[in-house]
Formats: C-alpha cells, sequence, structure tokens
C-alpha cells in the first residue's frame, strides 16, 4: 500500500518560495560539483520507508494548508556527526501543486493514507491561476 508524508513548509510564504529556494539549492551544488539532488533532514526515520518510495509524496502545509507536494524517491538514514540519528527524504525537485486543504500546526510529519491526499491541480487550470492572496481568502471560506 503507498502512503504519504505531511509535513510542515517552514520558512515558505508560498510555494513560489519553495520552488525558488529548491532551484537556488540545487544551483549551488552544482556550482560545487556536487550532485544536484534535493532532499529534506529529518529526526526522525519512518518506519514505512517500503511504503513511501513505492509511489509516496511528500505533501508541503504552506501558511496553514496543504498546497504542493513532491514525491519521494529515497529514504537515506544516517548519523550525523554529533552522533544523532537523522534521516535525508530524497524528494523529486519537481513541485507538484494540489488542491489546498487545511492543516493545523504539528511536528515532525505524519503518514498520510492515498485517500486523505488532496488531488493534484492541472497545470494552467483555474485555480491555479488565481493569485495567491485570493486563493487563501477563498479557502479560509470554504470555496476552495
Amino acid at each position: 500500500m503507498v502512503l504519504h508524508l505531511v509535513k510542515l513548509c517552514v520558512g515558505c510564504d508560498s510555494v513560489e518560495d519553495l520552488e525558488a529556494w529548491i532551484a537556488h539549492r540545487l544551483e549551488e551544488k552544482r556550482r560545487k560539483g556536487q550532485v544536484p539532488e534535493h532532499f529534506h533532514t529529518t529526526r526522525m526515520v519512518p518506519k514505512k520507508a517500503a511504503e513511501l518510495t513505492g509511489g509516496g509524496s511528500l505533501y508541503w502545509v504552506i501558511k496553514g494548508t496543504v498546497q504542493c507536494r513532491q514525491r519521494l524517491v529515497e529514504i537515506r538514514p544516517f548519523t550525523d556527526v554529533e552522533g544523532i540519528s537523522r534521516c535525508h527524504l530524497v524528494l523529486d525537485p519537481q513541485v507538484m501543486r494540489t488542491e489546498w486543504q487545511p492543516r493545523r500546526a504539528f511536528q515532525g510529519w505524519r503518514y498520510l493514507k492515498p485517500e486523505d491526499a488532496p488531488a493534484d491541480i492541472r497545470s494552467g487550470g483555474e485555480a491555479e491561476a488565481l493569485p495567491p492572496k485570493l486563493r487563501r481568502e477563498l479557502a479560509d471560506l470554504g470555496l476552495l
């Protein structure tokens, strides 16, 4: 069974911020001669790694709503220089916008069943064409 993760996207005010940050980090790695891959570091290692990497995604909560996702490519546990167990969630750098889904704040990440995940928005679709501020207001009113 495929599973997804949902996580707060701390430091980003919009999907565009996230996309710009990813592009910046990948370019920085290219300049340094490193492998240009995108990953997110987390403290806990998901126990259900096979279900997550078998078609799962990381859904990002931005400003209180799930707004986008990235496909999970690999989960790499490691121990940092201080001896603390951590994990790299290796992600496809392409960000897919989703329907907005309200989420309360939480720490860490949570598993998300496919039937509970918001649907993708078609590229160029009506909802994607709305300005982010208007989308937020409509979502707050329960109209998106």
